[in-house]
């Protein structure tokens, strides 16, 4: 099994069990588009410190997220400006003393000052379009989360903000919806051996200060705001392992993505889609590696087809092997214990207490305030089974739902047509790993190897040797399965057949791929 880093001294979660195998942490409220939202946070504030992508002691990271309360409470708390716009309509004046008054006591900002909005904005007029435009580009569109918890795409580094909990008797940090995903990823990138030249791309593409819609966004704010502050501080971010191939894997496909010659903020979803099927990736690798599974992680792909197929029964089959591999991989963790001479020390001289130190030593359970709740707990099977259930009921709430949650929001499964969710990729996927696969074509065949090599797709026949030796399905199936994806990829634009025996995936975005190795 892998060496993992030492924990962190100051546990935050109520035991240490999905932590230890994953990291602190891979949470299903937290989607991908959230998850880089996160990340950007913690680049940009680590950019402003000159360390960016560079990691002096491992699980060290420290960060100083930004608030922007006067840029939020405009975007996302202002529920009067379209009123006031329209009931003075002739009147600038009017209309900016109303608005004034309606925003008087912004949340979080006791005295807010607006005159520098004024100095910016021609009329009021102006400001209400500049507002309206940027409220178009929220994140993941109509959602019902708290406007504290909103957020706008990121043109420049004067988008980016944490996400908190704003009430009238204070503000704090809230970890449901960046709940350190993006920190885990902002530590992989770190530790990828490519984060200078990922750093790069994003001082040119993502967080460039000079961006016009950066600009943009930068006016709705007061001087101070735009000044990078240091006065909050998060860290506690914990990534278990210093080295792994996935870390390199996604960056070195956020780079092709990055030399693709897509316009700047059109190169995000890819790099969101991209991020989602790596952190897919990652999770499962874990599971299989602490079970000792020597088969590699693959995915059975259903290209959607009219009628059903035995490929789909075969992918939901996968789906819900892969979705399983968490939980056993939790059960096999914890049962650990009872292989180690302190545990069985202590089965046979009786001593519950010994186990209970055992417990809390490992995987910090229970915690302080709980202890009194586990003390009438007098046998050692029933300790042992009691933290097992709740460590499996924890398990569940949230990181058993990751690669359902994640590969549904990448468009990677799907339960159309079915009562079971399998893999049937969307076309944004497959257009992403287009981009991320093919330098400028690529032969149809060559094309699905890579995806099998690269991210374990089974699509065509010669991916599924496996199922056909077994007799799950035929090798026509497979082969009519990757038929369809060819018309797929040819209805989109990406694929030209030049003759009956030859056909060409194509990359409309290809560019210089010189450099990674």
């Amino acid at each position: 099994m892998r060496d993992r880093l030492p924990r962190p001294k100051k546990i935050e979660p109520d035991m240490w069990v999905d932590e230890a195998i994953w990291g602190h942490r891979l949470y299903d409220e937290q989607t991908p588009w959230l998850c880089f939202m996160e990340f950007l946070n913690v680049l940009n504030s680590e950019m402003e410190a000159g360390r960016a992508f560079v990691e002096m002691v491992p699980n060290s990271l420290s960060y100083s997220p930004q608030s922007r309360l006067y840029l939020r409470n405009i975007l996302f708390n202002n529920p009067q400006m379209a009123v006031i716009e329209r009931q003075h309509r002739n009147d600038n004046r009017a209309q900016w003393e109303r608005w004034k008054d309606s925003m008087a006591n912004i949340a979080g900002i006791s005295s807010p000052d607006y005159t520098y909005l004024e100095e910016r904005f021609s009329s009021f007029d102006d400001f209400k379009e500049v507002v309206e435009f940027l409220r178009s580009s929220t994140i993941e569109g109509e959602n019902n989360k708290r406007w504290s918890s909103q957020f706008v795409f990121p043109f420049g580094p004067d988008c980016l903000y944490e996400d908190l909990n704003i009430r009238d008797n204070g503000i704090s940090a809230d970890r449901r919806f960046f709940a350190r995903t993006g920190e885990l990823l902002y530590l992989m990138l770190s530790r990828s051996g490519k984060g200078e030249e990922l750093l790069s791309h994003f001082k040119l593409r993502i967080l460039n200060r000079d961006a016009k819609f950066n600009r943009l966004v930068a006016a709705l704010q007061p001087n101070h705001e735009l000044v990078h502050s240091t006065s909050t501080e998060r860290k506690g971010t914990y990534l278990p392992y210093l080295e792994l191939p996935e870390y390199k894997a996604l960056a070195e496909d956020w780079i092709r993505l990055f030399r693709c010659n897509i316009p700047t903020y059109d190169v995000v979803p890819y790099l969101i889609n991209i991020l989602g099927l790596h952190m897919i990736l990652y999770s499962l690798n874990r599971s299989k590696e602490l079970l000792g599974h020597d088969d590699r992680t693959t995915f059975v792909v259903e290209v959607v087809s009219p009628k059903k197929t035995v490929i789909r029964e075969l992918s939901a089959d996968s789906f819900s092997d892969n979705q399983n591999l968490s939980r056993f991989a939790v059960e096999h963790f914890i049962r650990l214990v009872k292989e180690t001479d302190e545990w069985k020390t202590a089965v046979e001289t009786n001593e519950i207490q010994e186990c209970r130190d055992i417990l809390e030593k490992i995987f910090s359970w229970p915690k302080e305030s709980n202890k009194d709740e586990f003390e009438q707990i007098e046998s050692i099977e029933e300790l042992f089974d009691t933290f097992f259930e709740r460590a499996i009921n924890r398990h569940k709430q949230h990181f058993n739902k990751f690669h359902n949650v994640w590969g549904r929001e990448i468009g990677l499964t799907s339960r159309r047509g079915s009562r079971r969710s399998r893999y049937a990729p969307q076309d944004l996927l497959l257009k992403s790993l287009v981009l991320c696969v093919v330098p400028s074509r690529m032969e149809f065949q060559e094309f699905l190897a890579e995806l099998y090599s690269k991210y374990g797709l089974i699509i065509g026949d010669k991916q599924a040797p496996e199922y056909i030796k077994k007799g799950q399905a035929d090798q026509e199936a497979f082969a009519e399965n990757a038929a369809r994806l060819e018309q797929r990829l040819s209805s989109m634009g990406l694929l030209k057949r030049l003759s009956d025996a030859c056909a060409y995936v194509e990359n409309p975005f290809a560019a210089r791929e010189e450099g990674i190795e």
